[in-house]
């Protein structure tokens, strides 16, 4: 049963305090009160409120010392500062504290009706989003990061070394291995879980798209900049910015991205005011940047920089003890999510899957028990279901089965089929379901890419986080 929103009204002249019970108790609030500051800080210590309706001069503790008594506390609840005619500058001084609005004596019961709504609008808001950002901090906490392997364990205690500090990281290993998921354990578990954890995808963007994605650009910097707009930088102030897949930024932007690390601050496209900002930066790679470096394709410098603190993560070929753990962990993540009633899998199943080599790594197994849940027709995934959805992993992987007795028209296009289909939900599962970014990565016209989801039935929705 959803509990009734409360209001707790302190004010020491008795007849106001009834008033303003009965007005706001027609409007379906529960009411408290309280004739002192002193009364109201110990019902705030017991109870949790909604919005708190307060007088700024009483007897014992002012408002304004109220005020203060709840900041020291930690009690986040909106304030409506009740004050007396020639003391709006005590008012402003409220606000100031962090009051949300005021209302002046006489009290208009009407104006006060709308001030304490929105107060409690703005609190339900407050609530939600604390939620939210529990419920973030809980699917990305690193001890949800499934592995009991050695080397997965190391990475761990790594993690959570590397927290709660400011070091840039660098993560590295094949595509696929959950490189991102470890950069989202850094953010939500250090101090900044409560800024923007900002992604930029280096290799779906062009080179001109990627700076001005970046840095931001000032209105009619270039054709079609008809606004200012802010850019990664500016959008990750106060959290972490991650660069999936560094060794693929271009040449010019890594001298421009050397100079922000060294410097902390940067200009707009078309901009010369500089704006500093204060982030954290993380990098993930599947290269080999040693080499890039050595030909010449990776500025030293900036590897340095970027590689202070290295990640690596081990391919699934690696830790083939975690696969039984993997695998379970998404049959029970698809099978809440399509409503399905498979709860098991069996164990001539789970040794074909210890069997494969996964080329694909964590992602590739991870798809092939979504297809397992969505097909499986008991509420175990048999050997026979895994095996269908296996085959058609290695054909979308370009190991393709070529059937001589097919006519090679009809194989052709099957296989084109085939291939499409699994290009685009990659690519969508990469970008969280953006189809601007994955056409962007794809090369093709965002029309062609949005008919080609059409043709195969993709929706973006199955691919955002």
């Amino acid at each position: 049963m959803k509990r009734r929103t409360t209001i707790l009204v302190v004010d020491d002249e008795t007849p106001i305090l009834k008033v303003m019970e009965a007005n706001l108790k027609r409007e379906g609030y529960e009411i408290h009160t309280a004739e002192d500051g002193l009364l109201a800080l110990e019902k705030l210590k017991c109870e949790s409120y909604d919005t708190v309706i307060l007088d700024y001069m009483m007897p014992n503790l002012n408002g304004l010392e109220l005020m203060e008594k709840m900041t020291s506390l930690g009690i986040e609840v909106p304030v409506v500062v009740v004050t007396a005619h020639g003391t709006i500058e005590q008012a402003v001084q409220a606000m100031q504290m962090g009051a949300v609005n005021y209302l002046t004596k006489p009290v208009n019961y009407y104006e006060l009706v709308l001030v304490v709504k929105n107060a409690v609008q703005q609190q339900n808001l407050r609530i939600e989003v604390k939620r939210l950002r529990r419920e973030v901090s809980s699917r990305y906490g690193f001890e949800n990061i499934v592995g009991k392997n050695e080397k997965m364990q190391t990475i761990f205690a790594l993690i959570a070394d590397l927290a709660e500090t400011d070091a840039t990281v660098m993560i590295r290993g094949d595509t696929g291995t959950g490189k991102e998921l470890i950069a989202k354990a850094l953010h939500f578990n250090s101090s900044r879980k409560n800024g923007e954890f900002v992604r930029v995808s280096c290799v779906a963007l062009t080179e001109t798209l990627l700076e001005s994605e970046l840095f931001g650009h000032e209105k009619g910097a270039f054709t079609g900049a008809f606004k200012t707009r802010i850019g990664r930088f500016e959008q990750a102030d106060g959290g972490t910015l991650f660069f999936d897949e560094i060794g693929d930024i271009p040449p010019s932007t890594q001298s421009k991205l050397l100079r922000f690390l060294q410097e902390k601050e940067f200009e707009r496209v078309g901009g010369n005011r500089t704006i500093k900002t204060d982030l954290r930066i993380i990098s993930a790679t599947n290269r080999d940047l040693e080499k890039a470096v050595a030909n010449g394709e990776f500025r030293e410098d900036l590897f340095y920089r970027l590689n202070v603190l290295p990640i690596e993560v081990p391919p699934l070929r690696e830790r083939l003890d975690d696969i039984p753990l993997l695998a379970f962990h998404f049959l029970k993540l698809y099978s809440e999510r399509f409503k399905r009633s498979v709860k098991d899998i069996s164990q001539d199943a789970i040794q074909m899957l210890v069997c494969q080599d996964w080329p694909g790594n964590i992602r590739e197994l991870e798809n092939i028990i979504e297809r397992a849940v969505i097909l499986e027709k008991s509420e175990k995934i048999s050997i026979e279901t895994l095996s269908s959805c296996i085959k058609r992993s290695e054909d979308s992987s370009y190991r393709y089965f070529v059937n001589e007795n097919i006519p090679y028209i009809k194989l052709k296009a099957e296989l084109v089929d085939k291939f499409e289909r699994e290009y685009i939900t990659r690519l969508l599962r990469k970008n969280n379901g953006c189809i601007k970014a994955a056409a962007n990565g794809a090369g093709i016209h965002y029309k062609n890419f949005c008919d080609k989801m059409k043709r195969h039935e993709i929706s973006k929705w199955d691919y955002k986080e």
